[in-house]
């Protein structure tokens, strides 16, 4: 018994119905790539730049071999590595935080064409071209927007990332779509791309993306040898004033009684020479202590390899017009396609 099919579609009746509506498939096709034009010379320009980046490897000895063999086969074996609670795979969400985002509002950039100075958070505020087809939701958000009281702020006042108002959660929105940052997990290597409107703030903002993240990761690698060395600072000035007064009190003494001959001036100058020279010895116990810490801290401070340096984009990354151009012509005539399939489904669906 022959198969009862769903379907009887027959290539060469499909082609000569779109043969026979090649008119309006024409039409179709040119409208939409009319609107397709339309909506490709009515969206900014926008530029790339991006920074490559190559973090100190924490591993050492055996154990570091080890996980360099794992990273070759894809594999993440952090053996014996500092223990540290930041590790490039997770520079991406470090770089999407908060607190990390509203570090940029203050930087400066400079627009390209103008040459005019403004803060980042200005800049993305009040100078950012919109595509003609997202007004009527930019105005009609205005027309229902209510001013909020988190809006209200002091003069002078900076953004705080526990609780920001609304026009700064849509800034740090705004550049958290602007910035993008790819780790490698067999290399590690960090892959940062800034985008926007001007290609020389494109730049900027990659490169204080990476100083940022560098001073960040430097702060966290550091903090505890940072705090070891303040601690030994204080230390050293203590000792050093404590040495200084026991020599000048010892030479005092000692000057007033160079001829005195009775055993009770003796005893108080052996005295005060012995803690003097107790004080001297604790001295250079603690210079040693914070020449330990000025080392320790040299030894904590990460070193970041720049494989690729910020640089102004020439060109911008927006498809090309033409490109553009044949997609929407397409979909209109993928659009017209379907409509005289469904207008004609009787002739190909067996119900």
């Amino acid at each position: 018994m022959e198969e009862n099919k769903l379907l009887n579609i027959d290539l060469r009746s499909v082609i000569k119905m779109l043969i026979a509506d090649k008119k309006k498939i024409c039409i179709y096709a040119f409208v939409a790539g009319v609107i397709g034009v339309i909506f490709a010379f009515g969206t900014p320009k926008t530029y790339k730049s991006t920074v490559i980046l190559a973090p100190e490897e924490t591993s050492n000895g055996f154990s570091g071999s080890i996980s360099s063999l794992a990273s070759m086969v894809g594999m993440d074996m952090n053996i014996g590595n500092s223990g540290d609670a930041i590790y490039p795979e997770i520079y991406p969400d470090l770089m999407s935080s908060t607190d990390f985002v509203i570090k940029l509002f203050p930087v400066k950039v400079t627009t390209s064409k103008t040459g005019q100075q403004y803060t980042y958070q200005d800049y993305l505020l009040k100078h950012q071209k919109q595509a003609f087809y997202s007004y009527p939701i930019i105005w009609l958000t205005e027309l229902l927007k209510k001013e909020e009281k988190n809006n209200i702020k002091r003069a002078g006042e900076g953004p705080n990332p526990f609780h920001l108002t609304k026009k700064e959660d849509d800034i740090v929105k705004a550049i958290g779509r602007n910035i993008d940052c790819a780790v490698d997990k067999k290399t590690n290597v960090i892959t940062i791309t800034v985008e926007d409107q001007d290609p020389l703030i494109a730049a900027t903002i990659a490169d204080s993306v990476k100083v940022l993240l560098q001073k960040t990761i430097t702060d966290y690698r550091t903090k505890k040898a940072r705090i070891d060395l303040e601690y030994m600072e204080q230390l050293y000035t203590k000792a050093r004033q404590d040495y200084d007064e026991a020599r000048h009190v010892y030479a005092a003494y000692a000057d007033a009684n160079q001829n005195v001959q009775l055993q009770k001036y003796k005893m108080k100058e052996a005295d005060l020479e012995n803690d003097m020279q107790l004080k001297y010895t604790i001295y250079q116990q603690v210079v040693e202590q914070r020449q330990l810490a000025h080392a320790k801290l040299q030894e904590r401070t990460p070193a970041f390899t720049v494989i690729q340096g910020a640089s102004v984009p020439i060109k911008h990354c927006n498809k090309s017009k033409l490109s553009v151009l044949i997609t929407w012509m397409f979909l209109g005539f993928l659009l017209r396609t379907g409509i005289l399939m469904w207008r004609n489904r009787r002739q190909f669906i067996n119900l």
